[in-house]
């Protein structure tokens, strides 16, 4: 790609990977016209003149978590609890992927679990760090990871857990054809890993059906 026009850099990517320069717009358009071509039509026809357009702007939001720092994200935090030592649960995130191997989407929800120290974050953070790790290239296990990991980096609590339950059309919409096939990963560090009752109120906080509220 030494021919390839580049521009602005890809942040957040962390400390294992090198720095990289994003490909120009025009760069990346005249890819989906090739990608249009290959699959056997015409990007000058009508119907399709805007899709190279359409698809670039379509993947800014898809892939916009390649532009902010998760660790940043979580940085504002709260010691102001009144000594509040309870698990803080944020259940049924909406959680919108692309898979790494074929990027087709990854369709699910994350629920997000810390036991607090002596500060705690606000929720819309918790929501947020989940969508900018989601909006990347991803396997569900390394996203379960990321979410988790990051939350105990920053807020060094006594615990965090992370379950995610997500369909992949990877998998439903070409390939083995499995529609209807939920993944479950999950990861928990520090209390939610040793002390078995906690894990059993978190992981029974999060089953079953429940009400929605506003």
């Amino acid at each position: 790609m030494s021919d390839v026009l580049l521009s602005e850099p890809i942040v957040g990517l962390g400390p294992s990977h090198a720095p990289r320069r994003r490909p120009t717009r025009e760069a990346a358009e005249a890819a989906v016209r090739t990608l249009i071509e290959w699959a056997g039509d015409d990007p000058d026809r009508e119907g399709l003149v805007g899709t190279p357009d359409r698809v670039v702007r379509a993947y800014e939001e898809f892939f916009e978590g390649y532009r902010i720092d998760p660790v940043d994200l979580l940085g504002r935090t709260f010691e102001e609890t009144q000594n509040y030592g309870e698990m803080v649960i944020l259940r049924d995130v909406r959680l919108e992927s692309h898979c790494e191997h074929h990027i087709v989407p990854i369709i699910g929800k994350a629920h997000v679990a810390y036991l607090p120290s002596d500060r705690v974050v606000g929720i819309s953070k918790l929501a947020r760090l989940i969508e900018v790790y989601g909006k990347r290239l991803q396997i569900q296990e390394t996203l379960t990871a990321q979410i988790a990991d990051t939350i105990n980096e920053v807020l060094k609590p006594k615990g965090v857990a992370v379950v995610i339950e997500a369909a992949h059309m990877c998998m439903t919409t070409r390939g083995i054809r499995k529609p209807g096939v939920t993944m479950v990963t999950r990861r928990l560090i520090g209390a939610f890993e040793t002390d078995a009752e906690l894990k059993r109120d978190f992981l029974s906080s999060i089953s079953g059906s429940r009400e929605t509220f506003g």
